[in-house]
């Protein structure tokens, strides 16, 4: 059943608004608590501008298909079904997890929006809120990430990592039925869902860089709908868009994708309001065991005279750092995973 949110009145300041703000636009999503949330709030904040929107709830395969991911299976589980709702008019706004986009351009779809990003964090969740140096020898950890994975064994070798996947309240589920001593989550959806007493400890992003995209939501729109192109610009944020297209750049550049072990993270720092800045960015790939590791760390400086200056500059970024991981044997440990 389709949810409405009623609009706002619209702001009479220099914010963008559509000359027909009349237009409901019809908002796809995932039935998942945590995707419901993101639909909702992207709703809540087009009200903010006058849009009246309505929620359009689907099923993607990903969401019935609890197998681990393989090898076949990787790209496009969780966002196809979101965005063939866009084709066949079903819908005029696709809400995704970012790190869920793949990263081929179609043409026929534009990001429209990037919104500011929560925290791209990961939590090591168990039921007594431990960390993970106090896991006992042998202990099952849930992940449904090579990234993780990755990461995790290179920390303790000694622990079994194994696959999990469902969302957030099935696999808290299976860790309070005993099927794991512990399983790691972003924890972007843990402060999203409110579950502000989940006992948890956060990884430093010493210790699990997060995958390209984390804790950032990507709003697609149909790429000749100018009305709904034009409303989302409203919700996106400049920083946040070149930190996720230089660590989507990355993954692209080097054909990873999900089942990658690759962690990516951009960051735009400032001195103060009036400087132009640098777009810094730090990647990680890994063998799935844990064992080899290749870094990067790269930055460039902003203009923000023109946005579009700016997103050339961070396209350049992560294909001069995917370029020098190629160039260490980035590719042998992806493949290594395929």
């Amino acid at each position: 059943m389709n949810e409405k949110s009623s609009p706002s009145p619209k702001r009479t300041n220099d914010s963008q608004v559509p000359g027909d703000s009349s237009r409901m636009l019809r908002i796809a999503t995932r039935e998942s608590p945590l995707a419901m949330w993101q639909a909702r709030h992207v709703a809540a904040r087009l009200a903010e501008y006058g849009f009246e929107t309505e929620l359009v709830p689907l099923v993607s395969k990903g969401d019935t298909d609890l197998r681990p991911i393989d090898g076949t299976r990787q790209v496009g589980l969780f966002t196809k079904r979101i965005q063939q709702a866009l084709l066949d008019d079903e819908a005029d706004v696709a809400v995704h997890s970012l790190k869920d986009l793949p990263t081929q351009v179609d043409e026929r779809f534009a990001l429209a929006a990037v919104p500011p990003r929560e925290t791209v964090r990961d939590s090591l969740v168990s039921e007594k809120g431990i960390d993970l140096g106090s896991l006992l020898p042998g202990a099952k950890v849930g992940t449904g990430s090579t990234r993780r994975m990755a990461q995790l064994k290179s920390m303790r070798s000694d622990l079994e990592i194994l696959p999990i996947r469902g969302n957030v309240q099935t696999r808290l589920s299976k860790l309070h039925d005993g099927e794991f001593d512990a399983i790691v989550l972003a924890e972007a959806g843990v402060v999203r869902l409110e579950m502000h007493d989940l006992p948890r400890v956060q990884f430093s992003l010493d210790e699990m860089l997060p995958a390209p995209g984390q804790g950032a939501l990507g709003i697609e729109v149909r790429s000749d709908d100018a009305f709904a192109r034009d409303a989302l610009a409203n919700l996106d944020d400049l920083e946040t868009r070149l930190a996720v297209v230089a660590e989507r750049t990355v993954l692209a550049e080097l054909h990873g994708g999900c089942l990658a072990p690759i962690a990516a993270y951009g960051t735009v720092e400032k001195e103060s309001d009036d400087q132009p800045g640098e777009l810094c960015l730090s990647v990680v790939v890994m063998s799935p065991d844990g064992t080899q590791r290749l870094e990067e760390h790269a930055r460039c400086t902003l203009d923000h005279a023109a946005a579009t200056t700016d997103v050339a500059a961070a396209v350049m970024l992560g294909k001069e750092v995917a370029d020098k991981l190629r160039d260490a044997g980035a590719s042998e440990l992806i493949a290594s995973v395929r």
